[in-house]
């Protein structure tokens, strides 16, 4: 999928993210420090639209809704839900991530489409 955050100038700014879908809403995670982090913590508007790996756009655009969680319960929600769908490539980047110290600096974010 790719889901796209705005900079306080309004210019969109798409990228390519692995989701799961979980009670009516979809759930990515990303590095802490990233630019999604940082221009959702500004604005919670954003949109998603079906995509290749690539971010090539292969649908429409859908208006959503995004934030940041950081309740202990959600994230294991949204974990669980990425790890049904995404099966062992998931523990395989849990893993690598895990030994690398990327893990904990993990960012999820939580999109309602609206």
């Amino acid at each position: 999928m790719s889901l796209a955050t705005f900079r306080k100038s309004g210019v969109q700014v798409a990228t390519p993210v692995w989701f799961a879908p979980a009670d009516g809403k979809l759930y990515v995670f990303t590095a802490g420090d990233s630019g999604k982090v940082k221009r959702l913590r500004h604005s919670a508007r954003a949109r998603v639209a079906p995509s290749d790996a690539r971010g090539y756009v292969r649908g429409p655009w859908r208006d959503a809704s995004a934030h940041l969680i950081s309740d202990p319960a959600a994230i294991d929600q949204a974990h669980a839900a990425m790890r049904a769908k995404y099966g062992w490539q998931a523990v395989m980047g849990d893993f690598f991530s895990r030994l690398t110290g990327r893990l904990p600096r993990r960012a999820w974010i939580e999109i309602e489409l609206t």
